[in-house]
């Protein structure tokens, strides 16, 4: 198995709150949730949510084989609210969140998760490719995001509708109903999408934020399959670079309507052998 990785700020030299790291056999992809200069109820801040959500997560698939993804996931989720929970306010609406993609390979299948709106790209031996993607957050959105997409982004009133939109998307989280994220509840990985495949009919396997994601679904610059052969080819940096590209010649979002004018991108590709 050979690993190739890019992340890129959505601020050069500013704070990546995606977080994607490997070890034999395993891979896992976060990226962390917050609203930029708002309170959080947490000391630490979002990406150390969700480097420490992460790293733990990890570290269980590795660690603990027999038990499922999700298992994994409830238990790092358990352990990172103990890191924090007697200086932190876990009950505080915006309490840091995260999107989690996670895959290991175990007995000739490739297990995967995925919760929240990042993604996973599986590129077939042969030469189709899909992507596993939760939805959730954006079809209960929807009804939300009328100002925000009507607005030019960056602009004051933009702000402020974006403010709202976040706003009515918190008392929709991790409800029956709504969607489902990494935060302080471990009950949230028991709604992952989970799955496997079979390792001997996968090419590669690729782990996306949705800030990587951008060419194809909001973008539509790209598919899917052609997102897998760049990345194949040139490496997870074209991608970013590509995307980065796109989202400066519209930066106030008349042409692709979208939250942020730049997103954390990140691309945690595994070729396997």
């Amino acid at each position: 198995m050979r690993l190739t990785l890019a992340t890129s700020p959505s601020t050069p030299g500013g704070e990546n709150e995606d977080f994607a790291a490997a070890a034999p056999d395993a891979a896992v992809l976060l990226d962390g949730a917050g609203v930029e200069g708002a309170k959080t109820g947490c000391v630490h801040g979002v990406a150390w949510f969700s480097g420490t959500l992460g790293a733990l997560l990890l570290r269980t698939l590795v660690a603990r084989p027999v038990w499922s993804l999700a298992e994994c996931l409830a238990d790092s989720i358990r352990i990172t609210r103990s890191l924090h929970e007697d200086v932190c306010d876990l009950e505080y609406r915006a309490s840091p969140t995260s999107t989690v993609v996670a895959v290991r390979a175990c007995g000739g299948e490739l297990e995967h998760l995925v919760l929240g709106d990042s993604s996973l790209l599986l590129a077939q031996r042969d030469g189709s490719s899909s992507v596993i993607t939760d939805r959730r957050l954006d079809e209960v959105g929807a009804p939300f995001r009328g100002p925000v997409d009507e607005l030019p982004t960056g602009s004051p009133e933009h702000a402020a509708a974006l403010a709202e939109y976040r706003d009515a998307l918190a008392s929709l989280r991790n409800r029956p109903g709504g969607f489902w994220i990494a935060g302080p509840d471990p009950l949230a990985a028991e709604h992952a999408l989970t799955g496997t495949a079979p390792l001997d009919s996968l090419a590669s396997v690729t782990l996306l934020s949705d800030g990587a994601t951008r060419l194809v679904d909001r973008f539509r610059l790209a598919s899917w399959g052609e997102v897998s052969a760049l990345i194949d080819s040139t490496g997870p940096d074209e991608l970013i670079r590509r995307t980065r590209e796109a989202e400066d010649s519209d930066l106030n979002g008349r042409r692709w309507p979208r939250g942020k004018a730049h997103d954390d991108a990140t691309a945690l590709h595994l070729t396997l052998s």
